[in-house]
């Protein structure tokens, strides 16, 4: 449901072969010449997919990275500094921000994230009284998986749009020429994540921008009339500045959207916990906890709105690098924060990845975007959900349609109040209410 999912095949593979030799257990602090390496090393893992999501939805890359670094700080600290987790930009919320900014304005869509961190926390507090169970009856993952398509395929015209369109919102301005980028981008990507080894196979996201990127570059510099790349933003941005904090806004629409989209993450938290406990070889579900590390991606949530960030959530390519080195240092992944924070303060280096041209990002996110219906797919299978059982298959096939074939509930609450409920939203809604009402039989 987020840019993680690329690296989770990956990761579940490591997993099951034999450990990497430990280096680093989770309270262990490595010495300064190896401290900040193995940190840089957590940054790069992250960063392609960290900036992809604000410059998908029209956020600055630089305030995300902020939010990032200091949201990681939060959920060291919430966590009691036990689990070696980085927070970044949630995939799972693009639909609602890029939804709510454009009906009511990017002040309402903070709102929505807010509340979202918000629940977070409530989910916590309601664990640390009466246990977990309660979640996984209202979540199955016959209703994980299916939103989880369904958030990869909502995406997909997204994709489609920046790779093959000069402006994405007009059909009649095909390219040629920008497809030819995003298929250049897209196969760099691919043989990134199928084919290289060790640490590089955790960062195709990267290496696909900076291919993307050269080669745009090269071709503009041939031929100039196909030149794209603007530099006028990153001569005119200042050297340092600090993110902007600012208020947001409540309205009851976009509060009620992202608290179903949030649902739906919070089971993504606990798979990427379960992962991350897995590969560490410790019980995070009991120690510190999930009523800890649900509040640690909560406030990590409610902190990024404040400063304009998208809503974060744990990072499968972090994991992947855990799994790789041996090293499950939280001192490492507490410098990769601060590294984040740091390169957060250069308005330069926000603006020039400002520069990234659309088609580079659609050749990603052509990829990203399949990976994270494919994702749900795995769920479905792994978890072993049985569609001979018609309960399923009902469940299954009503998300399905209603998520991608643009399914909304809209009415007036009022005489200048419209609620409007779609897409990943609505249909999580409807899978929640279908699991608790159809009985559990043998109807197959």
């Amino acid at each position: 449901m987020k840019k993680t999912v690329l690296s989770r095949s990956f990761i579940i593979i490591l997993v099951k072969m034999k450990k990497t030799a430990l280096h680093y257990g989770p309270a262990d602090k490595p010495p300064l010449k190896e401290w900040i390496p193995l940190s840089i090393q957590h940054v790069f893992a992250m960063f392609g997919s960290t900036i992809l999501v604000p410059i998908l939805v029209g956020l600055e890359p630089t305030t995300a990275l902020f939010t990032a670094g200091t949201g990681t700080l939060i959920y060291i600290l919430m966590t009691k500094a036990m689990v070696p987790a980085f927070i970044g930009s949630s995939f799972a919320f693009i639909t609602p921000l890029i939804a709510i900014s454009s009906q009511y304005g990017w002040p309402y869509a903070m709102g929505g994230a807010f509340i979202s961190g918000i629940v977070y926390c409530i989910v916590a507090f309601i664990i640390s009284r009466v246990g977990s169970d309660w979640i996984h009856r209202a979540l199955p993952p016959v209703v994980i998986g299916s939103v989880i398509i369904v958030i990869g395929l909502n995406l997909a015209p997204t994709a489609m749009n920046m790779a093959m369109y000069t402006n994405t919102s007009d059909t009649s301005t095909y390219s040629l020429v920008y497809l030819s980028i995003a298929l250049v981008t897209l196969a760099v990507t691919v043989v990134a994540n199928v084919f290289f080894s060790g640490f590089f196979s955790v960062i195709p996201i990267l290496f696909g921008l900076v291919s993307g990127y050269l080669f745009t570059l090269i071709m503009g510099f041939f031929f100039p009339q196909y030149n794209i790349i603007d530099f006028s933003i990153v001569s005119s941005a200042s050297w340092f500045g600090f993110p902007h904090f600012a208020l947001p806004k409540f309205k009851i629409v976009p509060i009620l959207t992202f608290v179903i989209v949030s649902f739906a993450t919070i089971c993504e938290h606990l798979g990427d916990t379960l992962v991350i406990s897995r590969v560490v070889g410790k019980n995070y579900y009991e120690d510190p906890g999930l009523k800890r590390t649900l509040l640690g991606d909560g406030l990590a949530t409610t902190w990024a709105s404040l400063w304009g960030g998208p809503p974060n959530t744990t990072y499968g390519e972090n994991v992947g690098v855990l799994a790789i080195t041996g090293v499950y240092s939280v001192w490492v992944t507490g410098g990769a924060a601060v590294i984040a924070v740091l390169l957060s303060l250069f308005p330069k280096f926000g603006a020039l990845i400002q520069t990234i041209p659309n088609p580079v990002l659609g050749g990603i996110s052509m990829l990203l975007f399949g990976v994270i219906a494919s994702s749900g797919l795995r769920t479905l299978v792994e978890s072993g959900v049985d569609y001979q059982d018609k309960r399923n298959l009902t469940i299954s096939s009503i998300i399905l349609v209603i998520g991608i074939g643009g399914g909304l509930l809209k009415f007036n609450m009022g005489p200048s109040l419209e609620f409007s409920l779609g897409s990943v939203a609505l249909s999580t809604l409807v899978g929640i209410v279908l699991n608790l009402i159809i009985p559990i039989r043998n109807n197959k």
